[in-house]
């Protein structure tokens, strides 16, 4: 467990708070470009508290201001958007991407006032349809080029989830726990009557487990039996937490990334970008809107979740936890140690941000981002005998190109979770 303390540290994500500085290292997807439209070229977004307006101008570049007009506090979010940058609506101040002020059309001429006047602005870029903003101090790193957002040799979808009603750490512990899936998803699917190698995947006996860090964040592992599935037995890993707020998976038969973006303490806004590469492996022609597609029902008129598919219950594991999960009051066990060594990495790189150093995963070095590979699902088996949920194949085949003695692996005793004989 956590102290009450220790609890607030790695939760509160506002200015000036010890973990709102470090993810305001990392640049986050704010909303999809389809939406800043000429019609509409500007959107209101609420991150780490704060509230913004992001912008697309005439030339097609973005910017990102704080909402709220220096002058005297109108919303941005209705202002004009110009070559020059973004005018206010009320009294016409203008600003430009960097937060400067332009003009104010009002001042006596000559009046050197609009020099001393600055608006919080933050960069902004586009990539794989999404527009990223970066709230750190500058010179902001280069944004990731994840395989998910980059690659070619497929089609990519956007998908939004409704606000989550939490914080964004009920989420992101998610992420660092492996053993949920036998019975969050596999055994509730399964009592509701649904079958299907999606199904049987997650509800193989589980009898073995590991976590271990890794360039990026943090890598799983598992062991399944075959329970007579024809799915058979597995040892495998991938499923990676990129630190500081994204998983990254395969969901057959695509790749996904999700981001958990703070929207404040108590809300979460979740981003996923899929990705389904084609049979072929040859490049295609990336739209520069990708398609959106309508996410499950995850909660039902009266506001109960109806549980029968993935996000649903997901949903109902992190809010049920409450708007704010106090950690003081839960109680670890050995299947947590995925969730131990998350948080120990949220404070080791807290105190580097506040030693003034750059966290872990930043990128400067232009090589290093032409596309990250991701060892997204690793399995130990015969490819050719393998029969994975939707006919897929592992993206990796052999456990030691990252698995190494920092490997901490626990075994699971024979029970509800692993049945003798399985």
């Amino acid at each position: 467990m956590l102290s009450k303390q220790e609890n607030e540290l790695l939760t509160r994500v506002g200015p000036g708070t010890p973990c709102g500085e470090l993810v305001r290292r990392y640049w986050q997807p704010v909303c999809f470009a389809a939406e800043l439209t000429a019609a509409r070229p500007t959107k209101r977004v609420k991150v780490l508290h704060e509230e913004l307006v992001v912008y697309r101008d005439q030339p097609g570049t973005y910017g990102c201001l704080a909402e709220h007009c220096a002058h005297r506090g109108a919303s941005l979010a209705y202002g004009f958007v110009e070559e020059g940058g973004l005018r206010c609506a009320y009294h016409g101040w203008q600003y430009d991407a960097c937060g400067r002020c332009l003009e104010q059309p009002f001042e006596p001429k000559g009046s050197t006032y609009r020099e001393r006047v600055r608006q919080q602005a933050y960069s902004a870029q586009t990539l794989a349809g999404l527009v990223f903003i970066y709230m750190g101090p500058q010179p902001a790193p280069l944004l990731p080029r994840w395989d998910v957002l980059v690659r070619e040799d497929g089609q990519r979808i956007l998908e939004q989830h409704p606000v989550l009603q939490c914080n964004w750490l009920q989420a992101m512990e998610n992420s660092a726990d492996v053993t949920h899936t036998y019975f969050l998803h596999g055994h509730t699917l399964y009592q509701q009557g649904v079958r299907g190698r999606q199904v049987d995947y997650y509800y193989r006996p589980f009898e073995q487990y590991g976590f271990q860090p890794f360039e990026w964040g943090l890598l799983k592992s598992w062991r399944y039996g075959s329970g007579g599935s024809a799915l058979g037995e597995e040892r495998g890993g991938g499923n990676p937490l990129i630190f500081p707020n994204i998983l990254r998976v395969v969901q057959h038969p695509g790749q996904v990334m999700h981001w958990r973006v703070p929207i404040d303490d108590t809300h979460t806004n979740i981003f996923l970008v899929w990705f389904f590469p084609n049979k072929t492996g040859t490049p295609e022609k990336q739209p520069e809107h990708p398609p959106i597609r309508e996410v499950a029902r995850q909660k039902t008129p009266d506001g109960e979740y109806p549980m029968d598919n993935f996000p649903s219950q997901d949903k109902m594991a992190w809010e049920t936890q409450g708007p704010l999960f106090d950690r003081s009051a839960e109680h670890l066990g050995a299947s947590d140690r995925g969730i131990v060594l998350y948080r120990q990495m949220l404070r080791e790189q807290i105190a580097v941000v506040q030693r003034g150093g750059e966290p872990l995963g930043t990128i400067r070095d232009p090589a290093k981002n032409q596309l990250i590979e991701l060892p997204t699902w690793i399995a130990e088996v015969d490819l050719e005998k393998f029969a994975g949920p939707d006919r897929a194949v592992p993206t990796r085949n052999t456990m030691d190109e990252f698995f190494d003695e920092r490997h901490e692996v626990f075994e699971v005793p024979f029970g509800a979770a692993r049945p003798l004989g399985g």
